[in-house]
């Protein structure tokens, strides 16, 4: 008997890694879980654990398990996210021009458009407040993807391609804001060096040579030299996953980076995002009372406003301007109000939203607080008024089905 059930929650587990939706539920758990903590009696226990200094302080690496918490475990994430980038440049739907000019516009749409109505609400306070621009343009994919395949069933299959050739844009772009306008000052010694320990790690590569012994070591080396430059460390693990072959079978399969990529999704999806999610996502809000104060906070309205109308128009207003073109359409099958609901899920955004928030405003500021409920309160409405959307776009599409009328419809 213990066997047989140890059996089924094996089998459980293995479902929930190979799912969409298993990295929302784990992500979402681990954000309640936060907030649940910085709300009760252990509130205190929760901020000294956060607070705790540890690590190599002749590296310059003395730091809170906070900060190694994002500057460190963040990097593996970011890692797995080069990999996913190189992968769609060298094989994927960004290789073909004509695919990918859509959805890659669309991404910039939706980054502008947020930005823009954001810094529009925080321009009469000013001042600090608008270093947080590009907090509401990040994406969370694992959320969005999760919505999609929980409430999209029946949908075409082009949504959730255009869902995720845009996703995948929008955190390049997200990289991108971090590198060149969160860094504040670059030390030059430590950046070459970090240059040469990376053009080090994609000769190795190139050759065949694999060993963790060497490669794992040489990584860890880079990301130091990265964090001593002054860029954030997270751009490191970019880096190094854009240094791994994508065009080459290896060991006789599929490239190195996307075996590399299903190796470490699930202990990215799983364990290292959800882990930052519980340490970023935990803030005090002071009860329902407390609540109701922040969501008036300038900050939080604008964050709220940003993602969860700013993603949606930036995304099909590009859409839908560039499609009057002769030259691009959408893709075929979709419909507008799928793209609409499609949008709305965009404007979860969570992990890199929390992310810039902390390098905008500084860790565990009133602002970073404020932005922290702006991006928990945006991607809650977000993601509800676009899983609404979406579910009656399904029954929509059944519906026709069911009369013969809907070719386009995906028969489930």
């Amino acid at each position: 008997m213990i066997s047989r059930l140890l059996q089924v929650i094996s089998t459980g587990v293995r479902r929930l890694v190979a799912s969409d939706a298993g990295a929302g539920i784990v992500l979402l758990i681990a954000a309640v879980a936060a907030l649940a903590v910085a709300n009760s009696p252990l509130w205190p226990l929760y901020e000294d654990l956060g607070s705790f200094e540890c690590g190599f302080g002749a590296l310059g690496l003395h730091l809170q398990l906070r900060e190694w918490i994002t500057d460190g475990l963040l990097a593996v994430f970011f890692f797995t996210v080069g990999l996913d980038l190189k992968e769609e440049f060298v094989s994927g739907i960004l290789r073909d021009p004509k695919i990918a000019v859509l959805p890659v516009a669309a991404a910039c749409g939706g980054v502008v458009c947020p930005a823009v109505i954001y810094v529009l609400a925080v321009m009469p306070i000013g001042g600090e407040a608008i270093d947080g621009w590009a907090v509401p343009t990040a994406t969370d994919i694992a959320f969005a993807i999760s919505i999609l395949a929980v409430v999209g069933k029946g949908l075409p299959h082009q949504l959730r391609a255009f869902l995720l050739t845009l996703a995948v844009v929008d955190d390049l772009i997200g990289i991108a804001i971090i590198a060149f306008y969160y860094t504040a000052g670059i030390h030059a010694l430590p950046l070459l060096l970090a240059l040469g320990a990376l053009a080090l790690f994609a000769f190795l590569l190139r050759k065949g040579i694999t060993s963790p012994l060497i490669v794992v070591p040489l990584a860890g080396i880079a990301w130091v030299l990265v964090h001593a430059s002054g860029i954030h460390p997270t751009i490191c693990g970019v880096a190094l996953g854009l240094c791994v072959p994508a065009s080459a079978p290896w060991k006789g399969q599929h490239s190195m980076a996307r075996m590399l990529a299903r190796k470490l999704a699930p202990y990215s999806k799983l364990l290292i995002v959800p882990i930052f999610a519980f340490f970023a996502a935990g803030v005090n809000v002071g009860g329902w009372s407390g609540l109701a104060l922040r969501l008036q906070e300038p900050v939080t309205l604008a964050i709220v406003a940003a993602l969860t109308l700013g993603k949606m128009l930036g995304i099909t207003g590009t859409t839908f301007v560039l499609t009057r073109l002769p030259v691009l359409s959408l893709p075929k099958g979709l419909r507008w109000s799928e793209m609409i609901g499609m949008g709305f899920v965009a404007g979860i955004g969570f992990t890199v939203s929390m992310l810039i928030g902390e390098l905008a405003f500084g860790a565990r500021s009133a602002l970073d607080d404020e932005s922290k409920i702006g991006v928990l309160v945006g991607s809650l409405l977000s993601a509800s008024i676009g899983a609404l959307i979406l579910q009656i776009c399904v029954r929509y599409r059944r519906s026709r089905l069911v009369q013969g009328n809907d070719s386009g419809a995906v028969r489930q």
